[in-house]
C-alpha cells in the first residue's frame, strides 16, 4: 500500500515541487506484503514487474472484493487492464482504436529508417568500390560495420533524452537531422565524406527503434501488447527487422541501372515523408501516471500552438522537472543490465541476431563474387535474393503472433489467472530448430553451389526463426522492466548491433578459408549452446531473479 508521504509527495508534486527523483522513488516504493489499495493500481504494473493478475476472478481472491469491484476490464469482461486506464481522454490507453493504430502505423514507417538507411550500402556495394577505387571490403568495413555500431549507441543516448522530454520531440527532430546527414552521403564528394555522413545518419536515426516500445506501451493494455492482428510488438519488431532487406531488395534494381548516390537519394525522400507524417500527425503519448495529476501544466488555449510547442520539445522541457533527473537517466540502462536474467537474454539476442546481420551484409559479396567462393550474380540476381528475407519476415510475423498469443492464454490458464513473463520464452524453442536448419542449409548452399532453392529455403528459414526469437526476447524483457521500457528496447538494439556490426569483418574470410558450411555451422552452434544454457535457466530461475 502507498505511504502517507507518498501520497503527501505526489500531491506536492502538482504545486511545483522539482525533487521529482524521490517523489518517483517513494511511489515505487510499495510494501507487497500489505494489501492492495484502489489508490495503489495505477502504479501496480510497475511494481510487480513480470507477475500480473489478468483473470479478474483471481484479482478477487488475491486484491480482495473492494478492489475488485473497481478494476476496469476488457470490453469482453475477461480480462484485467494493466495499466488501469483513467478517467482523461487523452490518456493514451482511452484513444480510440483508429487513433492508436495510426499512431502505431507512424511508429513502424518510422521505425523501418535506420536499418534501411544503414542497408542503403549493401544494394550499392560494387557501385561504391568503383566509384570510390577500393574494394568491396573497405567499403563494408568502413561504411556498413560502423554505420551498425553506431545504430546501438545511438539509441542509448535517445532513451535518455526521451525520459526527460518526451517521445515526440526527440523522435522528431532526430529524424530531422538523419535525413540532412542522409542527403550529406547522396551527394557526398569522397570515400572518407560518404563514411562520415552514413555514420552520423546511423547514430542519430536510431531513435524510432527505441521509441515503438514506449508507444506500445502507452497505448496499449498489457494482454494486447503482444498478440492484437496486425498491430503492437510484432508489427513493430517487424518494421525495423524486414528493413535490412527492402533497401538491397528493391533498390538493387535502381543500381543496376542508375547512380548508386540515386539509392541515397530515394532514401533522402523516405525519410522526409516520414519527418512530414511526424510534424503534421504524430501524438505525445507519454502520460505520467506517477504524478497524482498527470498533466499539471494547464496547455495553451490555443490547439495550434500547444501542437507545436509539444512537436519542438518546449512542452517537453516545461515538463521535465516533473520527471526523472539527468543522473537518473543518465545511469538508467546501466541499473538494469547487471541483472542476470537482462544480461543472459541480452546475450542470446546479440548472437540469434548478430548472425543475420554478418550475413544481411556478407551475403551480397557472396553472392557476387565468382566461384569456388560465390555465385557470379549479376546485380538484378543478388537484388532479386533479397525477397527472400523480406517475404520470410512476414512469414515469422504471422508465426509469432499466433505463438504468442496461444503461449499467453496457455499460461494464464496454467497459472490459475496470472501471466509469468518468462512464459515469452516458450516462443525459443520453437526458433532454434528452424535456427539450425536455415542456417546449416544456407552454408551448405554456397559451399556446395547447391541450386538457387537452397538458398533461398536455408535464408528464408533462418529469418522466420529470427523474427520469432527477437519478439519473444523483446516482449520478455518488456514484462520483467515495464518501468524501463526505453532502456529495454535501447539494450537489446544495443545487443543485437554489437553481435552483428563485426560479423562482416571476419564471415568472408573466413567462408573463404574453411568453407561456407563451417561458418554458418559453428554460428548455428554457437546460438544453440547460448539456448540451451540460458533459457531453461530463465524459465526455472526468471522468477525468483526478477522479485531479488
Amino acid at each position: 500500500m502507498l505511504t502517507d508521504e507518498a501520497v503527501d509527495a505526489s500531491n506536492s508534486l502538482i504545486h511545483g515541487n522539482e525533487k521529482t527523483a524521490d517523489v518517483r522513488n517513494e511511489l515505487l516504493t510499495v510494501d507487497l506484503n500489505v494489501p492492495l489499495t484502489v489508490a495503489d493500481l495505477r502504479l501496480y504494473h510497475e511494481v510487480h514487474a513480470g507477475r500480473l493478475v489478468i483473470d479478474p476472478e483471481e484479482a478477487r481472491k488475491e486484491f480482495g472484493e473492494d478492489v475488485a469491484k473497481s478494476l476496469k476490464l476488457s470490453r469482453d469482461g475477461s480480462k484485467v487492464l494493466w495499466p488501469q486506464p483513467t478517467d482523461d481522454q487523452e490518456d493514451p490507453q482511452n484513444w480510440s482504436n483508429s487513433r492508436k493504430s495510426f499512431q502505431l502505423l507512424i511508429i513502424t514507417l518510422a521505425a523501418f529508417v535506420p536499418d534501411f538507411d544503414s542497408s542503403l550500402g549493401i544494394a550499392s556495394l560494387f557501385s561504391l568500390a568503383e566509384q570510390f577505387n577500393t574494394t568491396t571490403g573497405v567499403i563494408n568495413d568502413l561504411t556498413s560495420n560502423w554505420s551498425i555500431f553506431l545504430l546501438g549507441w545511438g539509441s542509448i543516448i535517445a532513451v535518455m533524452l526521451i525520459r526527460r522530454f518526451g517521445r515526440l520531440p526527440i523522435l522528431f527532430w532526430s529524424q530531422v537531422i538523419a535525413v540532412g546527414f542522409l542527403i550529406g552521403c547522396t551527394f557526398a564528394p569522397s570515400l572518407k565524406t560518404f563514411a562520415a555522413m552514413r555514420c552520423l545518419t546511423a547514430f542519430f536515426g536510431t531513435c524510432p527503434q527505441v521509441t515503438g516500445l514506449f508507444v506500445v506501451s502507452d497505448m496499449y493494455p498489457f494482454h494486447l501488447q503482444a498478440r492484437k492482428a496486425s498491430t503492437l510488438l510484432n508489427i513493430w519488431a517487424m518494421g525495423f527487422i524486414v528493413s535490412p532487406f527492402v533497401g538491397p531488395f528493391l533498390l538493387g534494381f535502381l543500381v543496376a541501372r542508375a547512380s548508386w548516390r540515386w539509392s541515397y537519394g530515394v532514401g533522402s525522400i523516405y525519410g522526409g515523408f516520414v519527418v512530414l507524417l511526424i510534424a503534421l500527425f504524430a501524438q505525445e503519448t507519454i502520460y505520467d501516471r506517477a504524478l497524482a495529476n498527470p498533466r499539471p501544466i494547464p496547455p495553451p488555449r490555443s490547439a495550434l500552438r500547444y501542437r507545436v510547442e509539444t512537436l519542438i520539445g518546449i512542452t517537453g522541457a516545461r515538463m521535465s522537472r516533473y520527471r526523472p533527473g539527468w543522473k537518473e537517466v543518465s545511469l538508467a540502462c546501466l541499473n538494469i543490465i547487471w541483472r542476470p536474467h537482462l544480461l543472459s537474454i541480452l546475450l542470446f539476442e546479440a548472437m540469434v541476431f548478430g548472425f543475420s546481420i554478418g550475413i544481411n551484409t556478407t551475403n551480397a559479396v557472396f553472392l557476387g563474387l565468382p566461384p569456388p567462393v560465390g555465385y557470379a550474380f549479376n546485380q538484378y540476381a543478388i537484388s532479386g535474393m533479397y525477397a527472400t528475407p523480406v517475404v520470410a519476415t512476414f512469414i515469422g510475423e504471422l508465426i509469432g503472433r499466433v505463438i504468442n498469443d496461444w503461449v499467453m492464454e496457455v499460461c494464464i490458464r496454467h497459472n490459475k489467472g496470472v501471466f509469468e513473463a518468462e512464459a515469452r520464452l516458450w516462443t525459443c524453442y520453437i526458433a532454434i530448430p528452424l535456427y539450425i536448419c536455415g542456417f546449416v542449409v544456407l552454408g551448405a548452399a554456397f559451399e556446395k553451389h547447391l541450386g538457387v532453392a537452397a538458398l533461398v529455403m536455408g535464408w528464408g528459414i533462418g529469418q522466420v526463426a529470427i523474427m520469432m526469437c527477437t519478439v519473444a526476447v523483446y516482449a520478455y524483457c518488456n514484462d520483467c522492466f515495464p518501468t524501463r521500457k526505453g532502456e529495454v528496447s535501447a539494450l537489446v538494439n544495443f545487443a543485437r548491433t554489437m553481435g552483428g556490426f563485426a560479423v562482416a569483418y571476419f564471415q568472408v574470410p573466413w567462408a573463404s578459408r574453411n568453407g561456407a558450411l563451417q561458418t554458418f555451422g559453428v554460428e548455428a552452434a554457437v546460438v544453440s549452446a547460448l539456448f540451451i544454457l540460458i533459457v531453461p535457466v530463465l524459465q526455472l530461475k526468471g522468477a525468483y531473479l526478477r522479485v531479488s
